[in-house]
């Protein structure tokens, strides 16, 4: 087994990731070291290397919230997975042990932080309660899918919504946790699915995995389109995942007045949303999301097989697969709207 592992470290916020060779610490009680095989990426990892989460205090720290691999060596008290295991790694809280986080050291001992998961580093020590079993059939490149984007979107609408085929659903932001909410939809015959975005290249992707409507957010008297395409009373539901309190209140506003308005944004820390008080008196109804309400060791076999069943393409949503050395590559195109959801192939 080696002793050092290969990384991407954020060392200050509005800077790009440095590369570090770090040394793997003892295993505590409740610990999982993954050879992590493939990484994906995530607006979060964007939001705190560009500092918009507020003061990072841990600095310098991993990053990387989804991922796969294969376990190499378990701590004291795991019983969830042993040896050799092909796993998903997720951000969302799963059954297992909740372990310490782990400090990994540099060559000139400097200590580098990290959280229950990272996965910009080809090894990573996780907690036991942030890993499942990966699914025999499922693509291992394409599992990190499954430890954020898919159990956040496609969980919104089994967790959250919970629509019927007639209601008429807006999605509104067109990452990996709108996309995947489209698809949940598709899967579960909703026949009214309205995808919203500035891209015109995820507009294309969302019709081909199953948005009935697709429309630009520039789109002039956006509104009243969304009203004419609902009926003219409004949306059942809109699922809001752009990123932005404009977004939120924009996809408050296309709910009917018993409807209800589901996001899972992060917007910049200390911006607030505002909504008028009379709309709430009316019915309307708005909730936040936290990773789908998913549970992972059921909620993600369940989506996986519910994907299948229906044909679902969720792999169009990973386009591109980059190289570990292209990491701040894959941040950058991300950022800029070039990808979808990038995927990282760690190097071996």
């Amino acid at each position: 087994m080696k002793n050092y592992i290969d990384s991407f470290v954020l060392t200050k916020v509005k800077k790009p990731l440095k590369f570090f060779k770090l040394k793997i610490p003892t295993l505590s009680y409740g610990q999982v070291l993954v050879k992590v095989l493939y990484s994906g990426v995530c607006r979060s990892q964007l939001m705190e290397r560009n500092g918009l989460r507020g003061k990072d205090k841990w600095l310098p720290h991993l990053l990387g919230h989804e991922g796969s691999g294969i376990v190499t060596k378990i701590g004291k008290g795991v019983k969830k997975v042993k040896l050799g295991d092909l796993v998903i790694l997720t951000w969302i809280k799963a059954g297992g042990i909740d372990s310490n986080n782990p400090k990994y050291l540099t060559d000139k001992n400097k200590i580098i932080n990290s959280g229950k998961i990272t996965t910009f580093s080809n090894y990573s020590i996780v907690s036991e309660n942030r890993i499942i079993k990966k699914p025999k059939v499922m693509p291992i490149e394409y599992a990190p899918l499954f430890g954020c984007a898919i159990p956040t979107g496609a969980g919104i609408v089994l967790n959250q919504v919970k629509p019927n085929k007639d209601n008429k659903v807006v999605v509104i932001g067109l990452g990996g946790i709108g996309l995947s909410s489209i698809m949940a939809l598709k899967s579960l015959g909703v026949k009214r699915i309205i995808a919203i975005d500035k891209n015109i290249k995820k507009l294309n992707l969302a019709k081909k995995i199953g948005a009935n409507f697709i429309l630009k957010s520039s789109h002039k008297n956006l509104k009243n389109k969304i009203f004419k395409l609902c009926g003219n009373n409004g949306a059942d539901f809109c699922i809001e995942s752009a990123g932005h309190c404009s977004t939120i209140e924009l996809g408050f506003s296309f709910i009917k007045n018993n409807g209800k308005l589901i996001f899972a944004s992060h917007p910049t820390e200390g911006k607030k949303i505002k909504i008028k008080p009379h709309d709430l008196i009316m019915g309307k109804k708005i909730e936040g999301s936290w990773g789908g309400s998913s549970k992972p060791d059921k909620d993600i076999p369940k989506i996986f097989r519910l994907f299948l069943k229906n044909k679902i393409k969720y792999h169009l949503i990973a386009e591109k697969i980059y190289k570990m050395i292209n990491l701040n590559k894959a941040l950058s195109d991300l950022e800029k709207g070039r990808v979808f959801r990038p995927i990282i192939k760690m190097k071996h």
